[in-house]
């Protein structure tokens, strides 16, 4: 058997990181066994449908390196890969339905809806549909046809039935039809909804795997009760646990922002929210930094959790440092923006991007560093401004002397200032960097001293001079 997966957005807005998930997931599945993903389209709500949220959601799987076998763009033997362009199939099936009397018309207002939803909740019951155009007549359906009703239409869910499957992430299913309302198979408009269109687009592009979120567990009965009528194949469906955040509820604006559009636009690096989604509710056995191929052998749907996956920044940043460490000199120059190469002299780019380097996650860290090194003051902080102090004007005398004298050879400076002052370690390393760059923690102090030259590092070590003559006066 040929494994073939697929992704199936709906074009109605950014694409998110639970979504990200579910296609990676899915891409990383078909690839290990050597199979085929899929993109497909759900537009068939052309209300909320929206062709540049088609366009992004293609440029934001391609950035993350998520490509796809069949989809827009890639020519595949099930196409059309939208659902607004495969209405003449559904119709084929709703013919096949209607003749085995299997469904009906229903001309309940979305306003009866609501209201027998709200009675049910009052009442402590699960909601569905109460069957109440089911009851009736041939007479009273032609009656509200010919007056221009326009109904939607329902499944006749069978009654005393049991739907079992094996959930390949969650194990053993049980469900009875009994619980399960009549559901929409056409809407009043004759377009499909998403419970037919998708079981029906599965299964006439032999998708042998549907990995999707748990939020759609409850579709998944329904669906498979509409394969079997329809005598059409079912595949093999897994459902994702959901992303949390700290405070266990579905991640979501509140808790950041987290589109990968808006994610791609602060910095981060693709490799490294690969990366980090792949952990996410999923044991990888390597911690080492894996590129798509890697992250597929990886990949095992048995090591998929059944519990809420929790975001965790920190971790997500983990990764996010791992990638930028990994990053060529001429992917991390590009990487760094416009804005940082603006601050950095073209003739010190190299040895700025080799020394921010390991200090980053974010190209807005490699501008607070540009500006650090290339304007000719940089601020000290309180904290700061106390390093300063305790270590008194002698040091940066004794700093600034060894300076004119070795320029930027740190070591040598570095062995002056030990033998006239009489302090290593800390108390040696700490002063000279906040007086260099105002920080208490940056990159290697040898790098920081070759970008400054000696002449700023003898500026710098002046005002720190000043700052401390100033704090000692005021004692």
């Amino acid at each position: 058997m040929t494994v073939r997966t697929r992704f199936s957005p709906s074009p109605t807005g950014m694409i998110h990181l639970g979504n990200a998930r579910a296609a990676l997931f899915s891409a990383l599945y078909a690839a290990k066994h050597h199979g085929a993903f899929i993109l497909r389209i759900e537009d068939t709500d052309a209300e909320r449908s929206d062709e540049k949220y088609v366009e992004a959601l293609q440029s934001d799987l391609h950035w993350l390196g998520v490509n796809w076998q069949e989809g827009p763009g890639v020519h595949g033997d099930y196409g059309p890969y939208w659902q607004s362009q495969r209405q003449d199939i559904y119709a084929k099936y709703y013919a096949i339905l209607e003749e085995k009397k299997l469904i009906y018309p229903c001309f309940c207002t979305d306003q009866e809806l609501m209201l027998a939803r709200k009675i049910q909740l009052s009442r402590g019951q699960a909601p569905r549909y109460g069957g109440t155009c089911l009851k009736l007549s041939a007479d009273e359906i032609k009656k509200r046809l010919d007056a221009g009703e326009k109904p939607a239409w329902r499944f006749k869910v069978p009654s005393g039935k049991t739907i079992e499957f094996v959930d390949t992430v969650k194990g053993s299913q049980r469900f009875e039809s009994n619980d399960i309302g009549d559901f929409i198979v056409r809407r009043a408009d004759g377009t499909a909804p998403f419970l037919f269109c998708n079981a029906i687009d599965d299964a006439m592009m032999k998708v042998t795997h549907v990995l999707r979120g748990e939020d759609h567990l409850a579709n998944t009965p329904r669906q498979i009760m509409l394969l079997e009528t329809l005598d059409l194949p079912k595949p093999e469906y897994g459902h994702l646990s959901l992303i949390v955040g700290d405070d266990g509820s579905p991640l979501s604006k509140r808790h950041g922002s987290f589109s990968l559009h808006e994610m791609q636009a602060q910095g981060f690096l693709p490799l490294a929210i690969m990366n980090y989604l792949v952990r996410l509710g999923h044991t990888v056995d390597s911690q080492s930094l894996l590129n798509f191929d890697e992250l597929a052998k990886h990949f095992y749907l048995e090591k998929l959790s059944r519990s809420p996956a929790r975001f965790d920044k920190t971790q997500l940043m983990f990764w996010q440092k791992l990638a930028v460490q990994a990053l060529d000199s001429e992917n991390l120059w590009r990487w760094l923006g416009e804005q940082v190469k603006n601050q950095v002299p073209e003739a010190d780019s190299n040895l700025f991007a080799d020394t921010v380097k390991s200090n980053i996650e974010t190209p807005h860290d490699a501008l607070h560093w540009a500006k650090i090194f290339f304007h000719e003051n940089t601020p000290i902080d309180i904290e700061g401004a106390k390093v300063i102090q305790e270590a008194g004007e002698q040091f940066f005398v004794e700093a600034e002397q060894a300076v004119d004298k070795y320029g930027i050879d740190l070591p040598q400076i570095l062995n002056e200032m030990k033998q006239t002052l009489g302090v290593n370690g800390k108390k040696l390393f700490m002063p000279l960097r906040v007086a260099l760059t105002g920080q208490l923690h940056g990159p290697e102090l040898a790098n920081i001293a070759a970008i400054l030259g000696k002449k700023k590092m003898q500026h710098r070590l002046g005002q720190a001079f000043k700052l401390a003559s100033q704090k000692m006066n005021e004692r």
